[in-house]
This record gives C-alpha cells, sequence and structure tokens, in this order.
C-alpha cells in the first residue's frame, strides 16, 4: 500500500478542515441534546511549526493548545492577539511561563500545582482559568486527579473545595479528562459522561459554577460534545498527522 501523502497546509485547506469540524461538532451537541453554541475548538499546534500557526491565523483560527512550554513560547510571541491553551502536563518549574502565556491551564493535576499556580498568578498579576484534569481510568501514564478521590471531594467539602474557594487570582472553570484510546465510541460516551457528573458535583459542593469541559480529540470529539464537552482539543483533524 503507497504511503498517504498529505497535502501543503494552506489557510484555504485549514479553514476547510475547521468548518467540515465544526459541523460536524454541532450536529453531534445538538443529537446529545447539548448547546452547540458552547462547543469550542481548541487547534493544537503541538508538533507543527510556526508557519502552520500563520496559515491557521489566516484561516481564522484564533485558539490553540500546546502542550510543551518551550515549544508554545515562540508561538504564543509570534501570534500575541490569540487564545493560547496549555493542554500538556504543567511541571511545578515551569509554572510561571505558563502563567505568562496562557489565558487557560487545561492540565491541573496537584492541589500542590493548583497553589502553586494561584501564587505565581498573584505575584504576576495574571489571573489564568483553570480546568482540574482527572484520570478516571486510573492510567500510570497519564496525569490527573485520581478518580476515585475526585468523587469522593466532589461530593463533600474537603480538601479540593477549600483549595478551590481559597484562590486569589486564578479561577477554576471547569475539568479536563483524557479518554483511554481504543475505547468503543459507546464506552467514550460513558467516561465524558461520568466526567460531567463529578462537575456537577463538585459545583453543587461548592456553591460555584463551573461552565468547562475540556474533553475529546480528534477520534472520539462527537461522543465528547454529545456529553456536553465545551472545549474539545483537536490536532489531527485540522493539521494532518504530525511529523513528531
Amino acid at each position: 500500500m503507497l504511503p498517504v501523502v498529505e497535502p501543503p497546509l494552506t489557510s484555504q485547506l485549514i479553514r476547510a478542515r475547521f468548518e467540515a469540524l465544526s459541523a460536524r461538532l454541532r450536529d453531534a451537541a445538538a443529537g446529545g441534546g447539548q448547546d452547540p453554541d458552547r462547543v469550542r475548538i481548541v487547534a493544537v499546534t503541538k508538533g507543527f511549526d510556526l508557519a502552520v500557526v500563520m496559515e491557521a491565523r489566516g484561516a481564522g483560527v484564533n485558539r490553540f493548545g500546546e502542550s510543551r512550554i518551550q515549544e508554545a513560547l515562540p508561538k504564543v510571541a509570534a501570534a500575541p492577539g490569540a487564545e493560547w491553551h496549555l493542554i500538556g502536563r504543567l511541571q511545578n518549574n515551569k509554572v510561571r511561563p505558563a502563567v505568562r502565556a496562557f489565558a487557560m491551564i487545561h492540565s491541573v493535576d496537584s492541589l500542590e500545582l493548583l497553589g502553586r499556580i494561584d501564587r505565581i498568578a498573584v505575584e504576576e498579576r495574571m489571573a489564568p482559568d483553570l480546568c482540574l484534569q482527572v484520570n478516571l481510568a486510573g492510567e500510570a501514564n497519564k496525569g490527573g486527579f485520581d478518580g476515585r478521590w475526585f468523587a469522593d471531594q466532589a461530593t463533600r467539602r474537603g480538601d479540593l473545595g477549600e483549595a478551590i474557594t481559597a484562590l486569589r487570582s486564578s479561577r477554576v472553570v471547569g475539568l479536563m479528562t483524557i479518554a483511554p484510546l481504543g475505547l468503543a465510541p459507546g464506552d467514550s460516551r460513558a467516561a465524558f459522561a461520568r466526567l460531567r457528573g463529578l462537575r456537577d458535583e463538585l459545583a453543587a459542593t461548592i456553591g460555584r459554577a463551573l461552565p468547562e469541559l475540556s474533553m475529546g480529540m480528534s477520534a472520539d470529539a462527537s461522543e465528547a460534545v454529545a456529553e456536553g464537552a465545551t472545549l474539545v482539543r483537536i490536532g489531527t483533524a485540522i493539521f494532518g498527522p504530525r511529523s513528531v
């Protein structure tokens, strides 16, 4: 079998893919009884160079996701008017540049990290939005709060609720998860529904809205938005396969 040759990533191609994806996700959200207008795509440029970001900007894409701080910073500097989201694991020694660069951090996976982000946000006079990452399946190769611990904390006023309400400059706006690879569509939907349930329980416990659910990638975005995802992290469906 001959290898598939990817066409050049022009603004026109990116726009066509983005518009087709947006239409598909709106249909999936409506089919799941969700509000299509609440679905936003985070275009993941991890592994793509700055030229691709510029082509995407030319296509009208304005919301980008990156996983690695060092890779992201030149792109953020080159496209300061864009909305940048950190979707990868955040190390303690990279919190300050992350707070400076990203409007939202999706991958807060410990109370220690949550507190450190907020302390640095106060010092930097920044106000990042945060999502708490939950490792629903307990996968050792993924970050996130332990799912069982999080479920317990979501239903009572414990350490998690106290940490959220103590924040001074940053703000927890929702939850994030990564579904295990290879799940059947029905199993993916069940995982996403579980995160939505945890979000609703935590919001009730702390007495404040948590409007965001960051869940779903290229392979399972339709299932995610059908279960209420407001932010879907999409790379391949927009930009094609990564070279790294």
